[in-house]
């Protein structure tokens, strides 16, 4: 089963890298002045066109999800945007200096950096035209969070870290496997919810959200209004990934087990969040949850809407502690 899926992940990879328009050729980019003769491979991305040093050694990563990929990758950004996921995943915790935030990095500060590469998604397009002045600039296509495989993949590759990625994928799914394996004949009577609080809404998420692809993984199952897919879940409520529920639905919240969490961009949000917790717990409806009958509510930190490697094993982390080895 293993080998299987790990093939399945290269030819994923294979057909990530005609996506990108990764080439053999080796050339120096007219724009990458700071690159001197260093050699550098062509990559055609979402926005144009990177010659991506073979030897990364100035790496500015735009986001938190390109900061994680060059993290497992084995790569060491001296620069990237500050992160809540940060402070909540070691590995991420190094001595970039930090830019501003992912909405809005500061262009100054990248500019004086001299990098040689800068990294980013695809919603950094309207800088696209200042950051290729600075540097080679590589952004990636990102549709949602649910296929974070396929593009870290991508991304490794591109970034010349091609076994790194391999290599750290295939750790994470062995830890998913050696879950599956702990838990045993308990895989088959448990049904998984996974909650977000809003300072607004109740949402769930959905079988392809980030969350959604590691409990597949455990092989674990999803309450019947979770099981839903990515093309399903846009088509019957516009988002791939998450859907809100009423009060009157809580019902659909339900599962063996229920994992929930908090998490906003501000104070104040974050406040208002913890607030509609509090009101959730003392709700009726609530307390007729089973999960919340047997005591099987498991509040965990907002790496669960993440979208990368260490991310995962994070979450894997969370499935030993409280499914594997319940306190």
């Amino acid at each position: 089963m293993y080998l299987g899926r790990l093939k399945y992940w290269v030819s994923w990879l294979g057909l990530g890298l005609l996506v990108l328009g990764l080439t053999v050729a080796c050339q120096r980019s007219p724009l990458a002045d700071n690159l001197a003769a260093a050699d550098c491979t062509v990559v055609e991305h979402f926005a144009g066109t990177a010659c991506v040093p073979n030897q990364i050694q100035r790496l500015v990563t735009l986001d938190g999800a390109a900061f994680e990929y060059a993290i497992a990758a084995d790569l060491n950004p001296i620069a990237t945007v500050s992160s809540d996921f940060q402070a909540q995943l070691p590995p991420l915790m190094t001595d970039a200096q930090n830019i501003g935030t992912g909405g809005e990095p500061s262009l100054e500060a990248i500019v004086s950096l001299q990098p040689d590469l800068i990294v980013g998604l695809d919603f950094h397009q309207g800088i696209y035209p200042q950051l290729v002045q600075m540097a080679p600039t590589l952004l990636v296509s990102f549709e949602h969070s649910g296929q974070w495989k396929e593009v870290f993949l991508q991304t490794g590759a591109a970034l010349n870290q091609r076994a790194a990625a391999l290599s750290e994928l295939e750790a994470y799914q062995a830890r998913a496997q050696a879950f599956q394996t702990q838990m045993g004949e308990r895989l088959n009577d448990l049904e998984v919810s996974v909650i977000r609080l809003y300072p607004d809404t109740i949402n769930l998420y959905l079988k392809d959200s980030f969350c959604g692809t590691v409990l597949q993984d455990a092989g674990l199952a999803r309450p019947p209004a979770q099981a839903i897919g990515a093309a399903e879940a846009q088509q019957r409520f516009g988002n791939p990934i998450q859907t809100s529920i009423s009060r009157e639905l809580l019902a659909q919240a339900d599962g063996d087990v229920i994992f929930i969490w908090t998490g906003e961009n501000t104070a104040e949000g974050n406040q208002e969040a913890q607030k509609r917790l509090q009101e959730l717990q003392q709700d009726p409806l609530w307390g007729q949850l089973k999960a919340v009958k047997a005591g099987r509510v498991y509040q965990v930190p907002s790496y669960w809407l993440g979208s990368g490697p260490i991310a995962a094993n994070a979450v894997l982390d969370d499935l030993f502690k409280y499914l594997v080895e319940p306190s």
